[in-house]
């Protein structure tokens, strides 16, 4: 009995180690890209606040971070990623809410969990992401009769006050390129907000990027 437990143990322990062997052999590549994108957002503001819908307006921002790409079979790997990026949206002129057009940023650290899965140089990704608002700004532009106006967003229970947390998905595809001893990806993705952003009104996060990953190539 004893020396059965003992075989037992000593084949699931080979079983591991062949397993793992053969994860590093033949599965994708584990590497951590460096992530620079540009990004178009804009406020999504809900069934209630419908009449908001035809003044909204996208604003560019930027995105910069890294992406570590876990590879755990030839055709799956997991991608957690962690970047600064700049969201917000703009509503046009006679807006129902300011009148004025104006326009609202915030800067946040996010953190997306994707699964992602491999067809040869192209890939497709998908998964949940959390983020934290560090500041933000919103700009009323001015009139003859009214000054511009550009103030600070604070993140308490006043009625015009914005949450710090967003929880969201993003889902897009990507296609690799290898030039000398660098491997170079172009990335394509949409960020869905799941979770209202602002104290006084339904307003989520809605975004696409296109991003440019850099690593080190290994052939």
């Amino acid at each position: 009995m004893i020396l059965s437990l003992r075989m037992i143990i000593k084949m699931i322990f080979t079983s591991i180690i062949i397993c793992l062997l053969s994860i590093n052999t033949f599965s994708q590549k584990t590497r951590l890209d460096v992530v620079l994108s540009s990004v178009n957002t804009n406020f999504n503001y809900g069934n209630s606040n419908s009449v908001l819908q035809p003044y909204k307006k996208k604003v560019s921002g930027i995105q910069l971070g890294a992406s570590f790409q876990v590879g755990l079979t030839p055709w799956f790997s997991i991608v957690p990623e962690l970047y600064f990026t700049m969201k917000g949206g703009r509503l046009k002129t006679n807006n129902p809410i300011n009148i004025n057009e104006s326009t609202v940023r915030l800067y946040e650290g996010e953190l997306p969990l994707l699964a992602r899965f491999h067809f040869g140089q192209f890939y497709i990704n998908s998964g949940p992401y959390l983020a934290y608002t560090f500041a933000g700004r919103m700009k009323i532009e001015g009139s003859p009769a009214i000054p511009e106006i550009s103030t600070k967003i604070s993140f308490d229970d006043s009625r015009d006050a914005f949450k710090r947390w967003e929880m969201g998905a993003q889902a897009g595809a990507g296609y690799v390129f290898h030039h000398k001893k660098s491997r170079i990806a172009v990335d394509l993705r949409y960020s869905y907000g799941l979770t209202n952003i602002s104290q006084d009104l339904d307003r989520y996060n809605r975004g696409l990027n296109l991003s440019i990953r850099v690593s080190r190539s290994e052939k």
